[in-house]
């Protein structure tokens, strides 16, 4: 923070005289004001990076400026100046978000080493700002590349969970297809975008420890506990935590888990106080959870507290419409990483990247994307610059000349004859919806969400 502001508010002219020709000669800029209201209005103008308040002023209290100026989004880092012995009036204006505070007559050479450290902390919490700022952008709403149907559902029903108070959002989707983006917009789309984003990997974090991790441990609560350590929820308290892959947290954590949810408590390991906390957690697995609670690796109870908000993110190979908008938006953003001036990619790489089934979702065409512009200096991404699977220019599973289908010459509803196919993959297969899948190449997930859109019922009527 280079030359920063100082506005000084004190209703003693000797010393706001004395003030700004010694901090002056420091390099600071100085601005004074003998009364409440003008030094109000000063703050309105001249928006100083410090403020050096008096307590006691003839027409407001020092105490209640203090309070207009904590309630600004924006403000400056606040110095009370007291009288000698007022000790309890610092201490409030201190509880209330003042910087510190100086006892008069004060140490000028004190009061200097202060104000260095005020400009230091304002120059952190300027940086802070900014870096949130750059995350609130960065994960907007616009983040979400698509314009199919599926995208458009999608991103509707995301606007509405960040702006709702659901405490709990469960993502479903196989891997690669952008949950961790979701999680991201969901929090910095929200009012508690300011607070903590806390991002948990389930399958990194180790058994042993994935329980101190979250909640946290008491000093001495076992042989290695040597200091107090705060955990994930409590750290996150006021914003988001995004457990990926949940479906591989242990049994008995998620027991735990589910406690906090439900009662917005809990205690670190060799704790005995309950420790609140305002907390929205986010979930999601790339796993059949249902699956998961038959074969008794998830807990059902936890299932359905977190299913309040179930989210189902389609695979790539079934929003093929969006697959050149994305490959544009990774374009732009490498250009950008690497310095280059890609324009696109060519008619013929194109067929090639609408043909391929992508397996590994967004994940795997971003880095399709990323590797052609690393190794490639050309205007254009061509089919040389792709792997080899991509060259094929096939789908795994399918025979396009057994399953080709005639359009008549009056046309044809392209989502009834989806829909009747679906029907029919679940007739031969007795309804039975993993058979289902397979039969039309699709996750069991996808097949849920086709069998929702077009009303088909769970089970033969």
């Amino acid at each position: 923070m280079e030359k920063a502001k100082i506005l000084i508010i004190d209703d003693e002219k000797l010393l706001r005289w004395s003030l700004e020709q010694n901090l002056t000669k420091e390099g600071y800029i100085v601005i004074s004001a003998e009364s409440g209201m003008e030094g109000l209005q000063l703050l309105s103008e001249d928006q100083p990076d410090i403020v050096l308040l008096d307590i006691n002023l003839p027409d407001i209290s020092g105490i209640n400026i203090l309070e207009k100026i904590k309630k600004e989004k924006k403000h400056p880092i606040v110095i009370m100046i007291t009288a000698f012995g007022d000790i309890e009036t610092a201490v409030k204006a201190i509880k209330l978000g003042a910087y510190d505070f100086v006892e008069k007559p004060f140490n000028l050479d004190k009061l200097k080493i202060l104000l260095s450290k005020a400009v230091e902390t304002g120059s952190l919490r300027q940086e802070v700002s900014q870096f949130k700022s750059q995350l609130t952008s960065q994960f907007s709403m616009n983040s979400i590349v698509g314009q199919s149907d599926q995208m458009k559902e999608v991103i509707a029903l995301v606007k509405k969970v960040a702006q709702s108070d659901a405490s709990t959002i469960f993502l479903h989707g196989d891997s690669g297809t952008g949950k961790d983006l979701i999680a991201k917009v969901i929090h910095y789309s929200s009012k508690r975008s300011d607070k903590p984003f806390m991002d948990i990997n389930c399958t990194a974090l180790p058994e042993t420890l994935i329980e101190s991790e979250l909640f946290g441990y008491e000093k001495g609560a076992f042989t290695d506990a040597k200091v107090l350590k705060k955990g994930f929820f409590e750290l996150a308290d006021g914003g988001t935590i995004y457990l990926d892959e949940i479906a591989d947290m242990k049994s008995s954590t998620q027991a735990k888990l589910l406690k906090v949810i439900e009662n917005k408590t809990f205690k670190r390991i060799g704790g005995v106080k309950d420790i609140a906390v305002d907390i929205r957690v986010i979930a999601s697995s790339n796993k059949n959870i249902e699956e998961e609670i038959k074969n008794g690796n998830f807990r059902e109870d936890l299932y359905y507290r977190l299913q309040v908000i179930p989210l189902l993110l389609p695979p790539l190979r079934e929003r093929s419409e969006d697959i050149i908008l994305l490959i544009n938006a990774f374009i732009n953003q490498f250009n950008n990483e690497f310095k280059k001036n890609v324009i696109g990619v060519s008619k013929e790489a194109k067929k090639s990247f609408l043909n391929y089934a992508w397996p590994g979702n967004i994940r795997e065409l971003k880095n399709v994307i990323e590797r052609a512009m690393i190794l490639e200096n050309e205007e254009y991404i061509l089919p040389e610059h792709l792997p080899i699977e991509l060259s094929k220019q096939n789908v795994p599973g399918k025979d396009l000349s057994e399953s080709r289908v005639t359009i008549p010459p009056g046309g044809l509803n392209i989502e009834m004859v989806e829909k009747e196919l679906i029907t029919q993959a679940l007739e031969q297969s007795k309804w039975n919806q993993t058979k289902a899948a397979r039969l039309l190449n699709l996750t069991r997930d996808a097949l849920r969400y086709r069998m929702q859109k077009f009303g088909i019922m769970n089970e033969k009527p």
